[in-house]
């Protein structure tokens, strides 16, 4: 893995001597929220020397408790209306600190965010999470290290002309599939040349962009890195690509599916394990498991990942949206198992030596990275304390394979599988896993209370 001083990132003298010079003028210190969005402040560079950097922020702890419009949510025992909604505080974590090259004079720092009063990280903040998860691997002896594969629709409309039209009717920015199209692809640079060169520049580093099997859809990868750091580029990924886009007259959506009638969105995540020094991957060895030649520890942490699949699935499909991706047929899995180098498994195993790595192909565009690594990083590491075998590899369709566990079929299956969860309590705590699932159950409820354009085409006049 390369190691190397990543471009874009910045030390805190190099950030000064920017300031100074006038190159950068504000700092964004910001942080991912439940949905994976972030949040923050702007702040002007010479304040966030001052005080920022070395002291911190605060901001309004309602924001681990709000829907997606930003309306409070009551139910939530972490922060409330009778509790008055008090602070947090948001701490940068320094070595995030990098250029949002794509914004003019600006940097960005991606925060960890604290109890306050008090010095102990919040726990149920997506990134605590992951921190926790990856602590612990690395108490084990092991460095994870992951990927993630974001996959999108571009259309030609902005963002404020598409919901004026209420997401209806939106021209996509190609009219046939574009899988590795070259052609089609030479007519969406526009938008994905400065995406890749703002990413290149912002210490996200892009390894390349394909057409994808839709109309206007295409995926960017980039380079793979330790898991923390991965969850972090996706989210700033994320970003960059809405800010862009919007620039450019353009919208993208990372709905896991934007039409029924077209493939959806997924997130292939990836992970490996490797040693402390990041010099061998701990999942390559000597025993034939199926065709691959690798090691128990990889067996066991394939094992536990898939074991867990099934009550860990919120964390890799957040949204009522989620569950319409799992269609046979759809590139999107519907099976619960594992097989070597084949796209109708939930899990896939590829790769040699030290490129050996668990593809999972369960999650969707719509996840937050840090709670879906932690959540996939948790599994694998159960797996491998209580060696845990994976199921018998399977050759061949899943799709028509009717013996298989199933992907769960709705956020309410897979809500239900979390809250009856002991595994998900034990490995992050019984008070977060309850937060998760008021959050989960409200995203349900209102969509359960939405009236929906297929209701009144369907009954307007037949009923």
């Amino acid at each position: 893995m390369n190691t190397k001083q990543i471009k874009g990132m910045l030390s805190l003298p190099q950030l000064e001597e920017k300031i100074r010079s006038g190159a950068i003028e504000t700092v964004i210190a910001a942080f991912p929220d439940l949905y994976g969005r972030l949040f923050g402040k702007r702040i002007t560079g010479d304040f966030f020397l001052e005080q920022v950097a070395r002291s911190g922020m605060h901001a309004c702890n309602y924001l681990f408790t709000v829907d997606m419009e930003m309306n409070p949510v009551p139910g939530y025992r972490y922060a409330n209306w009778e509790t008055g909604y008090g602070d947090f505080h948001c701490v940068p974590d320094m070595p995030t600190l990098r250029r949002a090259a794509w914004l003019d004079k600006t940097a960005l720092v991606i925060c960890d965010i604290y109890d306050e009063p008090g010095d102990s990280l919040t726990a149920i903040a997506p990134r605590t999470m992951l921190k926790k998860q990856v602590t612990a691997a690395v108490q084990m002896g092991y460095l994870p290290v992951g990927a993630s594969e974001l996959e999108y629709f571009i259309f030609n409309e902005t963002y404020d002309d598409a919901r004026k039209k209420n997401y209806r009717d939106l021209t996509h920015a190609s009219t046939y599939l574009e899988d590795y199209h070259i052609l089609q692809g030479t007519r969406e640079e526009p938008l994905h040349a400065p995406l890749r060169r703002y990413l290149c520049e912002s210490g996200v580093p892009v390894e390349f962009s394909k057409g994808e099997w839709g109309p206007g859809q295409h995926e960017m990868n980039v380079r793979y890195a330790d898991v923390l750091t991965m969850a972090d580029n996706h989210t700033i990924y994320k970003q960059c690509f809405k800010d862009v886009a919007g620039s450019l007259g353009r919208a993208v959506t990372f709905m896991a599916k934007f039409d029924e009638k077209l493939a959806g969105s997924s997130c292939h995540v990836h992970l490996s394990l490797w040693d402390p020094s990041v010099k061998k991957n701990l999942f390559s060895g000597d025993r034939a498991i199926g065709p691959v030649m690798a090691s128990d520890l990889f067996r066991w942490f394939l094992g536990g990942w898939v074991y867990h699949a099934a009550e860990m699935m919120p964390f890799y499909a957040p949204t009522v949206n989620s569950y319409k991706r799992y269609q046979a047929g759809s590139w999107a899995p519907t099976a619960l198992s594992w097989s070597h180098d084949n796209r109708t498994a939930g899990f896939r195993v590829i790769g040699r030596n030290d490129s050996l790595r668990i593809e999972s192909r369960i999650p969707g565009a719509d996840i937050n990275p840090h709670l879906c690594f932690a959540a996939a990083l948790a599994s694998g590491l159960d797996g491998i304390r209580n060696r845990i075998e994976p199921p018998e590899l399977f050759e061949g369709n899943m799709y028509s394979a009717s013996s298989l566990p199933r992907v769960p079929g709705s956020l309410r299956d897979a809500v239900t599988g979390l809250e009856q969860s002991a595994f998900a309590r034990d490995t992050f705590g019984a008070d977060v896993i309850e937060h998760y699932i008021h959050f989960f159950k409200t995203e349900q409820n209102s969509f359960d209370r939405a009236v929906t354009d297929w209701e009144r085409s369907r009954y307007f006049e037949q009923v």
